[in-house]
């Protein structure tokens, strides 16, 4: 237990900063597996409009401190590369990759 006044502020902002950077990486999370799970039903659109907002929410992540800015860019960057692997294989009629 802390016994200075400084040492208890501290822990205060430590729960305060800590329950605010979970609800934002669970809400990159969620806009992540939004964008994936449009690639599994292998909806193109869906695909595209739910990774421009995942994109935001990482670039925002990095903005606040929650994530390392070489993260969200390979996030980024393998979520680009599914949508754009999934638009070819809609593009030449092939079924859609599976995995990734």
């Amino acid at each position: 237990m802390p016994h200075t006044r400084s040492a208890k502020k501290r822990v205060r902002q430590t729960i305060k900063r800590t329950l605010r950077n979970k609800a934002r990486k669970s809400r990159i999370r969620t806009f992540v597996r939004k964008v994936e799970e449009a690639i599994a039903r292998g909806d193109l659109e869906a695909a595209r409009a739910a990774f421009v907002k995942a994109e935001s929410e990482l670039r925002r992540g990095v903005t606040k401190g929650v994530l390392h800015i070489n993260t969200a860019a390979r996030k980024t960057s393998r979520l680009a590369r599914k949508v754009k692997a999934l638009a070819l294989a809609q593009q030449q009629g092939e079924p859609q990759p599976a995995g990734g």
